[in-house]
This record gives C-alpha cells, structure tokens and sequence, in this order.
C-alpha cells in the first residue's frame, strides 16, 4: 500500500475541561509533555515514521499556542509533496457552529478533505500517548477488504466503562459496538479470552477510503463512536486490528500528572529514545543542563535548566527550569519555561516586588504541576492534602488531589499551599 495515499488527520478535541487549567490558556494537544514535547508530536511523529506525508489537524479552542509549533517545528521543504497544516473551525455557508463533536469535526472540514486527494483517511486523536505502525494499520485495512478499521486494545472490567466496547470475530469483523457501556451491562461483551482484560476498547482511530467516509457524514450523527460507527456494521465490514503496545489516554488532570511521572521511573512503560523512531519536536537552541550539588533520583531533565543544591525525586524538570537552592522537589511535574529572563527583567521583577521565573531558594514542591512561566518565591511551601476538595484562587488550582500552579502566575515568597 503507497501511504502517500493516506491522510493522518489528528483531532484537536474540544474544550478540555477535563485537563483545565493547562487547558486555560492553550488547546490540549499543545499541552506538554515529558518535559519538553507537545502532544501533538505523538500522533504526527508516528505519522511521519509511516511515510505518510499529508498531515492536518482540526482545531477549536486556544489554538494559537498549537498553531504556532506546529509551524515551527514541521515544515516541509519545496521538493516534498506533503504538508502539516491546520484545519481550524471557522463559518461557512455549509456550517455555522463550532465542532459538535468527532464526525462533525470532520464533516465540516470535508471539502479540504477531500480536496487532498487521498484515497483513505487515517483518523487520530491529538491527546493520547502510545507509539503505533500506522503503515501496518493501514495495510491491515486494504488487505481484509474492510470498508472501515478500527484500531481496539484489550481493556479490564474496570477500564471497560470508559471505551466504545467491541465484539470481534475469530476473523476480526466487529460484531457489535457498545459506547462506554455502564459497568452492570458489559456481560457477554467479552471478545477474548483474557481474565484480566476481557474485553476490546475502540481506540478512536479510525480509517476509511475517502469516498465512504464522505458519504457516512451525509447522514446525521455528531459522533464517531456513539453514531458513525454503530450505525455502520450492518451496511459496511468493519474490522477491529488489536494494538497489544502500550497507550494512555491523557483525558484527566490526574492521568496526566500519573503518565508524565510514569516516564521518569527507571522503567518507563514508554520510551522516547528509540533510536529509529524519535518523537520529534520544536528544536531549540539550548544550553546543556547544570547541575550544582544537586541529589537527584528518578528525574526527567529537559534541556537548558539550572539546578543548584536541591533534592529532586521522582519528577518532570522541564525546558529552561531555574532549581534555587535547599529546595526540595517531590513527585511533581515543573514544566520549565519559554524563555530566559535578562538582567533588566530581573531588576524590573525586584522593582515590582515579583519573583524570577522558576523555584525560589528554600521552596518545597510535592505532588503538584508547575506549568511554564510560573513564579515561585523563596520559601513557599506546595503540598499536596489527601481528600483536598477542588477549588481555584488566582494563583493555583486544586484538581483530582493535585495543586496546579497555572502558566505565569506568581506565588510570593513564604506563601503556605
């Protein structure tokens, strides 16, 4: 199969309530990750690794920050055919409306679809963590003479309430299709025999030739999984390929907080550094990181950071973090910052009473998410309290049992959280 046939189309997603307020200022596949990628090099570095050379994403909500890296960092020369680009939500006399879910998202943008030329379409999410052979998904597809494949994992009886629930035949075809079916009604919805994972969860990637595609979103339905999808098995061979790798849908602030800690365990169930199939991203030109007298233990250091004598176990350190000294730092994610302060700007933060960007001397860090830009004085104290019920101030939010300090804010010297 030519995957210059195929069009890698990634799904911004919606609001992303689920992950505010990294979603505050941002959309979430602009969300970093691992302390120095987006979410959005998931999907389009496994894309490329396929050969597939026509990429676009649809995008809704605070996009501008996504918009900007993806121009930064995929650019394609003169003499390549394929392109990255965006495909944002936007009126025109066939639609009015923002995206109303996962098949409007691509109804709306079907003339552009279209009008790439592809034969199939390779649909994607922008918010999930896995490493996938989209070129063996792809050929799959072709080689069953499916009219749609859906790509499906085992899943767990606790698990299971959160997918589209499948039944496969011995052959593959998929026999049913159940969205997030409530935990007292997944009896006999078990496709293999596995005690522990009973049953195959829809992924949400997807792919069609072009033309069904298109004449599946003539009819009504918002929704892949809860409309396109079901509606199509009794018409159209749908076959379900089984991904047996790993994969983590980063949907909530606290999976989100346990996947990026999960990376710097000395055994990451996701490895970044396979050395034929990077994850790619923005390049930088960065320092090499410092370390001054600093313990460190399961750490994942990013590029251009500055640690003096701290202790830092079990953490994310992002793009340029400045550490102070005594501090301490403790199952946390610090996703470091977008630019370095000069010496004007540190004089202008001491005239207005401010911290630098980064971790003040003395400051203790446990169980919370540092987004970029954010101030932390000398001698605060961030900690996580079991059972803390969420709420919000102007400076940091409490999410699932996490203190979230959002992008740029600032938190005085001695401030107790």
């Amino acid at each position: 199969m030519l995957m210059k046939d195929v069009l890698g189309l990634i799904l911004g997603g919606g609001q992303g309530s689920r992950l505010y307020p990294l979603t505050k200022k941002r959309s979430k596949p602009a969300v970093p990750l691992g302390g120095k990628y987006r979410l959005i090099d998931i999907p389009i570095s496994s894309c490329i690794h396929a050969g597939i050379e026509k990429i676009a994403i649809l995008t809704q909500f605070n996009s501008v920050s996504l918009h900007r890296h993806i121009f930064r960092t995929y650019q394609r020369d003169m003499f390549s055919q394929g392109w990255v680009q965006i495909l944002a939500a936007e009126q025109t006399p066939r639609s009015t409306g923002w995206y109303q879910g996962t098949a409007d998202a691509v109804r709306q943008q079907l003339v552009e679809i279209q009008r790439s030329g592809a034969k199939y379409v390779l649909i994607l999410a922008g918010d999930h963590l896995y490493r996938m052979d989209y070129r063996a998904f792809a050929e799959y597809h072709v080689e069953t003479g499916a009219d749609i494949t859906l790509a499906v994992q085992p899943v767990s009886a606790e698990d299971a309430p959160g997918f589209g629930i499948l039944k496969r035949s011995e052959s593959g075809e998929i026999l049913s299709f159940t969205e997030k079916p409530k935990a007292d009604a997944l009896n006999g919805l078990e496709s293999i025999d596995n005690p522990q994972k009973p049953y195959l969860g829809s992924m949400g990637i997807y792919v069609f030739s072009t033309e069904l595609l298109s004449s599946l979103l003539e009819a009504p339905g918002d929704d892949f999984g809860k409309d396109i999808i079901p509606d199509a098995l009794s018409n159209y061979k749908v076959m379900g390929h089984v991904f047996d790798g790993y994969w983590a849908d980063i949907g909530t602030i606290r999976r989100f907080y346990e996947v990026n800690l999960e990376m710097a365990s000395p055994n990451p169930p996701f490895e970044f550094n396979i050395p034929n199939r990077p994850v790619y991203t923005h390049p930088r030109f960065l320092p090499s990181a410092e370390i001054h007298g600093a313990q460190l233990s399961q750490v994942l250091l990013a590029d251009g950071c500055r640690v003096r004598d701290a202790k830092i176990n079990n953490a994310i350190v992002g793009l340029r973090s400045l550490i102070g000294s005594q501090v301490t730092i403790d199952s946390s994610i610090v996703m470091g910052a977008d630019y370095y302060e000069t010496d004007d700007n540190k004089a202008e933060n001491r005239r207005l009473g401010r911290p630098d960007i980064g971790i003040g001397d003395g400051s203790v860090i446990e169980g919370a998410i540092i987004d970029k830009n954010a101030r932390i004085g000398r001698n605060v104290h961030i900690r996580n309290i079991p059972d803390r019920p969420d709420s919000e101030t102007g400076n940091w939010v409490a999410r699932e049992g996490l203190i979230i300090i959002p992008k740029s804010a600032v938190i005085h010297d001695g401030t107790e959280i």
